[in-house]
């Protein structure tokens, strides 16, 4: 077969024969090591350096960011394999990806950008106002810092950027841990977020991730339908998610349980921001431990919501992540009031739905309770979904009436 004729003065990566280049025509946004030739010249790429993905016959599929470092050696950029990847370039991403935002929340606290689905691969920006904290978790991101601040700073108006350099991600990619302010000024104290009702007080620059789940919106919104009244337990609470929104939504009261000292301080500020001081109770622990003692006390509540760290963040944990999951549905189970109301949450994305919801219903059987599911509950819009990609299907929340 003659390859098509195509010229372009960038480099060339191909994909190895009988790998499937459809698929990626197709909207997959990744190419793995194993399927692309990677000779000297591939291998002595520049992670981030821009180049041209072609099928085994030389034809152009897509501009992509190689990294020879990652398992993940080509990220599609564009279909268009000679755009021009400038300022404008990423300002048009983030001003769809702001209309879209616009149109889903009256303020600015939310997910700005949120990687492939926004056509912007490996990249996290959530905004707090006037700041927004970005995750450049690839090496192509990382390399065109200075375009994308510039772009980011003309298209939402934000006076500070930070980055946050956490990510695990990055390890993967062959970059560093280093947090920086790039732009305006850190915070000086947490900062306030208005979501369902409640106010949340997020630590920008020493908190987990970006500093606050902006995920689980929608799922704090469903659990505050039952929440009027209530006595609420919401374990792993991070800085007082569910526990939060119950309150702003009239429960009687709410006790968050954490590993993490600081992330309860948060929910402490919060529900005093909140005026609900009196209403929270926070224990600092082992969730685990913490669930086996409130059994063994007797304790009962109308609402217990269970939203842990991911047990199974990738395939080769995902057994025990599942076994994890039945763990906690077996101790919180017992801590619902009959016809109250057990939440169940994964963020997962190697455990998917059906998995994560039978590890559930075994945990529940076993703590000898009959369950009805009542919805099923997923990341918010802000957090769009990549069809081509069930990585970008992670968060999982179910309800139970037991």
């Amino acid at each position: 077969m003659t390859a098509p004729s195509f010229a372009s003065d960038r480099p060339a990566i191909r994909m190895r024969p009988k790998t499937d280049a459809r698929r990626i025509r197709h909207g997959f946004p990744w190419a793995y090591a194993n399927e692309v030739v990677t000779d000297r010249r591939t291998k002595a790429m520049q992670p981030g350096t821009l180049a041209v993905l072609q099928d085994e016959n030389r034809a152009p599929i897509a501009l992509v960011a190689v990294n020879p470092v990652s398992k993940i050696i080509a990220r599609v950029i564009d279909s268009n394999v000679e755009a021009d990847v400038d300022t404008a370039w990423f300002a048009t991403r983030l001003t769809r990806a702001l209309d879209l935002r616009n149109r889903l929340f009256d303020a600015p606290y939310y997910r700005l950008i949120h990687a492939e689905a926004d056509g912007l691969p490996g990249l996290v920006i959530d905004r707090f106002g006037d700041t927004c904290v970005i995750q450049p978790n690839a090496a192509w991101v990382e390399a065109r810092l200075d375009l994308l601040l510039q772009a980011l700073v003309d298209v939402t108006g934000v006076t500070n950027v930070i980055k946050n350099a956490s990510g695990r991600t990055r390890v993967l990619e062959g970059l560093d841990d280093v947090s920086v302010v790039l732009t305006g000024q850190a915070p000086d104290a947490p900062l306030p977020v208005p979501m369902n009702g409640a106010t949340y007080m997020a630590d920008v620059m020493g908190g987990q991730k970006t500093g606050l789940f902006f995920d689980q919106r929608p799922n704090h919104a469903f659990a505050a339908r039952f929440a009027p009244g209530a006595r609420v337990l919401d374990v792993f609470s991070h800085v007082g998610g569910f526990g939060l929104a119950a309150l702003a939504n009239g429960a009687a009261s709410a006790l968050c349980v954490d590993g993490s000292a600081p992330a309860l301080e948060l929910a402490t500020l919060g529900a005093a921001e909140m005026g609900q001081a009196d209403a929270l109770n926070i224990r600092q622990g082992d969730a685990f431990d913490l669930l086996t003692e409130l059994g063994t006390d007797g304790a009962e509540f109308d609402l217990v919501i269970c939203d842990p760290p991911a047990f199974a963040p990738a395939k080769p944990a995902l057994e025990a992540g599942l076994r994890a999951y039945e763990r906690i549905a077996r101790l919180a189970t017992p801590l619902v009031a009959p016809g109250g109301i057990l939440v169940l949450c994964s963020c997962s994305h190697a455990a998917d739905l059906t998995r994560f919801r039978t590890a559930c219903l075994r945990g529940i059987g076993r703590a000898g309770r009959a369950p009805a599911l009542l919805h099923t509950g997923f990341a918010g819009p802000d957090h769009p979904l990549l069809p081509q990609l069930a990585e970008s299907g992670y968060l999982k929340a179910l309800f139970f009436r037991v």
